[in-house]
């Protein structure tokens, strides 16, 4: 859960002021957009005064300070985000950005189509908001996976911690798990995501253990059925973890959209463990908590930064 806090916290937050920001933002005319030519070189990656303004239209509408200095300096740093999501193979399928885009809409009291419109009108775009949500959900999965990778303990670290706090090993819960996939294609997500959630859920209620999972999946057109074996609560997947750890044994957790279709989980078994394994992954945590706590972002952002190359024209 620490884990997945840190990298919600790193991700979008109040982008806008609130719902009357919204609503009070003027049009911006696309004859300003006509012109555009590269302002800013991120490590070979061009920046155009083109984005530079549209970025500065984001800012504005978000009652950001800075105008197109701050625009700039913004964009910059999303290069080097862009650039390190992309070095560590972090991908955020479309279908958590359409989430979030939709729910973004719900909480500022608007439809989709009405929240598309106002970034239309105020100079920025529906795609580059969700480009920006990307950008911001990649780059709190490569915050906790630096952090993960440079505060690796090693195994005197580990027997150094339990000394100290007391001697004993940590005990987690260790879950078997199981992954039920109703595929949806990507050209037919519209059109079937809808029959797919309601074919999900009525799996879900009638999911009593794992080992039936199979057969009943023979009577379903396009599902897929995955042992994914045992993995210890630090382990679980951010986007799962809440969901996993309040389902019972024997039921499966409720159904999620994604980028491959509809899919749950099922909780097969579980079991307490503790060994030296599971006492790093849990100081591990601990010390996510407490690095939240210290902005980790900004410092791996800094560093990132100074072996960059930046060139501004």
């Amino acid at each position: 859960m620490i884990a997945r806090n840190l990298a919600v916290r790193l991700a979008v937050c109040s982008l806008l002021a609130s719902p009357l920001a919204l609503a009070a933002t003027a049009s911006l005319s696309s004859a300003s957009f006509a012109a555009s030519e590269i302002k800013v070189v991120v490590n070979k990656q061009p920046i155009t005064t083109y984005q530079i303004q549209q970025r500065a239209a984001f800012l504005k509408l978000r009652r950001a300070p800075g105008g197109e200095e701050a625009a700039t300096n913004e964009l910059i740093d999303e290069a080097i985000k862009r650039q390190e999501i992309a070095r560590r193979r972090i991908n955020i399928p479309d279908a958590a950005i359409d989430e979030a885009f939709g729910r973004f809409a719900k909480d500022n009291k608007l439809t989709e189509a009405q929240l598309t419109q106002v970034l239309s009108q105020a100079g920025f775009s529906a795609k580059g908001f969700k480009d920006y949500i990307r950008v911001q959900m990649g780059w709190g999965q490569a915050v906790i996976a630096n952090v993960r990778q440079t505060e690796r303990l090693s195994e005197q670290d580990v027997v150094a911690r339990m000394l100290k706090e007391g001697g004993s090993k940590p005990k987690v819960t260790e879950y078997s798990l199981q992954q039920v996939i109703f595929v949806v294609p990507n050209d037919k997500r519209s059109s079937q995501l809808d029959r797919r959630m309601s074919e999900a859920n009525s799996l879900r209620q009638r999911f009593t253990n794992c080992q039936s999972t199979f057969e009943t999946a023979r009577g379903l057109r396009d599902v897929t059925v995955r042992d994914l074996g045992r993995v210890a609560e630090p382990e679980l997947p951010p986007r799962w973890k809440d969901d996993i750890m309040n389902t019972s044994r024997g039921r499966a957790t409720k159904p999620q959209a994604t980028e491959r279709g509809v899919e749950l989980i099922g909780v097969c078994d579980t079991r307490t463990v503790s060994d030296d394994q599971v006492a790093a992954m849990v100081f591990q945590e601990k010390d996510l908590a407490a690095m939240g706590k210290k902005e980790p972002d900004k410092d791996y952002l800094a560093k990132l930064k100074e072996k960059a190359t930046i060139v501004r024209r």
